[in-house]
């Protein structure tokens, strides 16, 4: 009786096993034979692997004459040239003293970052092409925000038909272009940092990939998550290079530092509440200023000895101010509601700064409660991943392996396969597109 249980129960195992080898579930060899090395193939848990280099992107520039875009350096006169800049070497350097234009040059560094032959070439996320047809995306190098900067600065100036003309002019010259046509401007991308930029004729790029510092002066049915790119300003203050101290913490005085202009629009008017909420605390700067170079030198010195750096919202949701803090080390406080951050898609801004509400923020007392008792170790850790992201916000040339050049035209990458699926969509539609009448 106990053999014949004995061997059923032999024949149950066996069948078992056997019915696992089909299905794939067990591996008999992992438990038997050692791999090359001797060890045995035990279970492991998963690894992140190391992802192989991109491909560059491949992008076209557009012969733009060069009242476009260097023409209005006006501190580089070129005496009538307006021939197309074609290599870096006619790029004239961005001066170090420009003011507040400074934090609008980003059409200026990826304009540069085509030029010239950029850094090592595997490292590179966008290479220039010189045949239209093997393109993948269509840089458009107009200095829109310098063109507002220069031409239009006072909104109402006679100047401000220079910039309008200039957008004229640039529509006339898009719109005759093959490639413009072939995809309603899609896989185009068109820097646009400054609020004010294009703004006679911007509702006529609206389908393009707009390089934007943020949204807060474009309607809803023009500029998107989806389709476009927040670009982050570029840095006003010099970067901390040196910042090496062995306790940074206890080395940083002060505990917030804001320094800028406290008259704002819209929802920066919280600037003005926060200076009368913020006045009084013996560890909190907070200083009106304008954007002198007196002024710039001084916010890099408050933000290098400062442990936490505020970033109210401006006239729109951001401003340099963020960036400033980023490369100075200085953990950001961020107040805006509606604020929209470059390459969110890859950096968890929660590893590294502090978010308040606006009504949080103007509640007495609260902020500067909530940051007294913020633990060191976890302003150590901010610190540490601070100095860790910060090239990825710095722009220059030649471009870095993952600065902010190299960020921007990784995340135009990551556009186009939506900028694709619009154009292929409205190849065939027959009817005006049904999701757009759903809203």
């Amino acid at each position: 009786m106990y053999g014949k249980a004995i061997v059923s129960l032999a024949f149950i195992i066996l069948l078992l096993i056997s019915f696992s080898l089909f299905i794939g579930t067990v591996d008999i060899r992992s438990y038997f034979f050692a791999s090359p090395d001797g060890a045995h193939n035990l279970p492991c848990t998963p690894t992140h692997t190391q992802s192989s280099p991109s491909v560059p992107l491949k992008v076209y520039m557009y012969d733009l004459p060069r009242r476009f875009n260097i023409g209005m350096m006006q501190w580089k006169k070129g005496g009538g040239d307006d021939t197309p800049v074609r290599t870096v070497k006619e790029l004239p350097r961005w001066p170090v003293n420009v003011g507040v234009r400074k934090q609008h040059s980003v059409e200026y560094w990826l304009m540069a970052s085509l030029l010239g032959s950029g850094g090592e070439g595997e490292e590179r996320e966008a290479v220039r092409v010189l045949d239209p047809e093997i393109a993948e995306a269509y840089f458009v190098p107009f200095f829109s925000s310098l063109s507002f900067n220069t031409h239009g600065r006072n909104m109402t100036d006679p100047e401000t038909e220079k910039d309008r003309q200039l957008q004229v002019d640039l529509i006339d010259f898009l719109q005759r272009s093959k490639y413009w046509q072939r995809s309603g401007g899609r896989d185009h991308v068109i820097p646009m940092t400054h609020p004010n930029a294009f703004r006679f004729l911007r509702q006529l790029v609206n389908a393009s990939i707009l390089i934007v510092a943020d949204f807060g002066r474009y309607p809803k049915s023009m500029s998107t998550l989806s389709k476009d790119v927040v670009s982050p300003y570029v840095h006003n203050v010099d970067s901390f290079k040196d910042d090496d101290l062995l306790d940074p913490f206890e080395s940083r005085k002060t505990l917030l530092f804001f320094r800028g202009n406290t008259v704002r629009k819209d929802k920066g008017k919280v600037r003005a509440k926060l200076e009368k909420i913020l006045a009084g605390y013996d560890d909190v700067r907070y200083e009106r200023s304008s954007p002198t170079a007196e002024a710039i030198q001084a916010s890099t010195q408050g933000m290098r000895s400062s442990k936490f750096c505020l970033h109210p919202a401006g006239d729109t949701p951001s401003s340099c101010r963020l960036f400033d803090a980023i490369v100075s080390h200085c953990v950001p406080v961020i107040v805006s509601d509606l604020i929209e951050l470059p390459y969110e898609d890859e950096i968890d801004y929660s590893q590294f700064s502090i978010f308040f509400s606006i009504n949080e923020a103007i509640q007495p007392d609260y902020l500067v409660n909530q940051l007294r008792k913020f633990p060191k170790d976890r302003w150590i850790k901010m610190w540490r991943q601070l100095k860790e992201i910060s090239r990825h916000f710095e722009f220059q040339y030649p471009p870095m392996k993952e600065d902010a050049v190299n960020m921007l035209w990784r995340q135009v990458k990551h556009k186009l396969p939506g900028a694709q699926l619009a154009v292929h969509r409205n190849h065939r539609l027959k009817v005006p597109d049904w999701w757009q009448r759903r809203r």
